[in-house]
C-alpha cells in the first residue's frame, strides 16, 4: 500500500519558518501513523534565494515567485509565516480562492482582517487556522473554539508577551530599572531591535483581540483594544506592589459584561496568590473563566522558533485529517453576535496611585475629599517616605469607573499641594 502524500508550501523562512521546516522533518518517521498521511514541503517562498539556501537541505524547494505556488494544483496547504499585513493578506486570500487551505501565525493580520479571511475560507470550503497567532506553542485558539464551546465565557486574562514578562521579572527579582532590564532582554534576544510593539502593549493587544473575538462570539479588532505599555514602571512601583502582596504584570484582560465587551492591555498589580503572579521570565499564560468549566489556565512558551512551529504543525496536521475524511471547512468564523465594545472611560478598575505632596497638615484630607467627590473610594493608603518638605503617599482605590477616576486625576494635577503624580497602575481582581 503506497503512502498518502499531501504537499504544502511555506511562505517565509525566518525564525518560525525554519522551525516549521525542522518540526515537519522531525515528525516524518511517525507522521503517517499519527495523521494517516505524510506532509511534504514542495515549495518555500523567500525573498533572498542565496541566503535561504544555507538554511535547508533542499535548496531546490526555494522560489521567489508566488505564482509558482498558487498555480501548483498539487499544493494543498499554504503555511504563511512572513508576518505583516501585505503581501500576506493578498497571498492568503488568493490561496483560499484557489481552494488551498491556509495556516498562519500572523497575529497582526488575524487581529485586523481575521473576519474577512474566515469568510473567504468559508466561501471556498477551505480551512483557515491560526493557533500560533496567540501565545506561541500554548494551545488556546482550539480550546476556545472547540474544547470550551460548551461554556459562556465571561473573562479571558493573559500574560501574552514574553518580552515584557521577562523585563518585569528581572525588575521584580533583581531590582533592575526598566532601561536596564530592556537592555538585557535585547542582549539575550528576547526583545527586537525595535521593541515598541512589545513594550507599548501592541503585540499583546493584537492577541487579546483574537481571543476576545473567539471567546465572546463577537468581532473585536485591534483598534478596539485599549493599550498601555510598561515604560513608566519603576523599581519603586514594584517594591510598593510587593508591600501590598502583589506583583506587576502586563495583563491582557477581556471581559464580556452586561453592558458590553471590555478589552485592555495594561500593567497591573496582580495578587501574589493568583496563578498568573507566578508566571515569570519569557513564559506566557492565559486564564479563562467559563460558566460550566469555572477557571482554567494554559501555560507554556509563548514564542520562539520551535514552540511556535509546534502550534503551526498542529494546525497542519488538523487540516490533513480533515482532507482525508473530506470534512474541511467544519469550523469557520464564530462571531455571530454583535456585542458593543465599551470605551476605556466606561470600564471599571481598581487603581494604585503614587503621589508626591506637601508634607503639611490637612493635605491628605484634601486629597481624600477630591477622590470622594468624584466617587473614588480609598481601600488603602500608605505614607512612608519624606523628601525635605514633600511626602510620598500611595493610594489603592476600590473599583471605580475610569471616567470618574480620570476626572479626579485632572483636579489633583492642578492642586498646589500636589507636586507630582508619579504612578497610576491598575489593580487586577476584587478587594480581599
Amino acid at each position: 500500500m503506497s503512502k498518502k502524500v499531501l504537499h504544502a508550501a511555506l511562505l517565509g523562512l525566518g525564525t518560525v519558518g525554519t522551525g516549521v521546516y525542522k518540526v515537519l522533518k522531525n515528525q516524518l518517521p511517525e507522521m503517517e501513523q499519527k495523521i494517516g498521511a505524510v506532509v511534504e514541503i514542495k515549495k518555500i517562498l523567500v525573498r533572498n534565494l542565496k541566503k535561504a539556501a544555507a538554511k535547508i537541505q533542499e535548496p531546490e524547494l526555494l522560489t521567489n515567485n508566488w505564482q509558482e505556488i498558487l498555480q501548483d494544483e498539487e499544493i494543498d496547504i499554504v503555511i504563511e509565516v512572513m508576518g505583516g499585513i501585505e503581501p500576506a493578506r493578498t497571498y492568503i486570500t488568493d490561496a483560499l480562492k484557489a481552494g488551498k487551505h491556509v495556516v498562519t501565525a500572523n497575529k497582526d493580520l488575524v487581529a485586523s482582517h481575521g473576519g474577512e479571511l474566515l469568510d473567504c475560507a468559508s466561501e471556498n470550503h477551505c480551512d483557515f487556522l491560526f493557533e500560533a497567532s496567540v501565545a506561541g506553542g500554548i494551545p488556546i485558539i482550539r480550546p476556545l473554539k472547540q474544547c470550551l464551546a460548551g461554556n459562556y465565557i465571561s473573562e479571558v486574562v493573559g500574560i501574552v508577551n514574553g518580552t515584557t514578562n521577562f523585563i518585569l521579572t528581572k525588575m521584580t527579582q533583581e531590582g533592575m530599572e526598566f532601561a536596564e532590564a530592556l537592555a538585557l532582554a535585547t542582549k539575550l534576544g528576547y526583545a527586537e531591535a525595535d521593541p515598541t510593539a512589545d513594550i507599548q502593549g501592541y503585540d499583546a493587544g493584537r492577541k487579546m483581540a483574537i481571543m476576545a473575538s473567539i471567546a465572546f462570539n463577537s468581532r473585536v479588532t485591534f483598534d478596539d483594544v485599549s493599550t498601555e505599555g510598561i515604560t513608566h514602571i519603576s523599581s519603586k512601583d514594584i517594591r510598593y506592589a510587593k508591600e501590598l502582596n502583589c506583583v506587576i504584570k502586563l495583563l491582557g484582560v477581556a471581559r464580556n459584561t452586561e453592558t458590553g465587551i471590555e478589552v485592555t492591555v495594561q500593567p497591573m498589580l496582580v495578587p501574589e496568590n493568583h496563578p498568573l503572579a507566578t508566571v515569570n521570565d519569557s513564559f506566557n499564560a492565559v486564564f479563562v473563566h467559563g460558566d460550566a468549566v469555572d477557571d482554567t489556565m494554559f501555560y507554556g512558551r509563548g514564542a520562539g522558533e520551535l514552540p511556535t512551529a509546534s502550534a503551526i504543525v498542529g494546525d497542519v496536521f488538523d487540516i490533513v485529517r480533515n482532507i482525508l475524511f473530506q470534512c474541511t471547512g467544519r469550523i469557520h468564523c464564530t462571531c455571530y453576535k454583535q456585542i458593543p465594545i465599551k470605551s476605556q472611560e466606561e470600564t471599571e478598575s481598581r487603581f494604585f496611585l503614587r503621589i508626591h505632596v506637601d508634607d503639611n497638615p490637612g493635605v491628605l484630607a484634601s486629597i481624600a475629599s477630591v477622590l470622594g467627590n468624584n466617587k473614588v473610594s480609598i481601600a488603602q493608603m500608605i505614607q512612608k517616605h519624606k523628601y525635605e518638605n514633600l511626602a510620598e503617599i500611595v493610594v489603592v482605590t476600590s473599583k471605580v469607573k475610569e471616567g470618574n477616576f480620570n476626572d479626579a486625576m485632572l483636579i489633583l494635577e492642578n492642586m498646589n499641594v500636589v507636586h507630582k503624580i508619579s504612578s497610576i497602575i491598575r489593580v487586577y481582581g476584587e478587594e480581599a
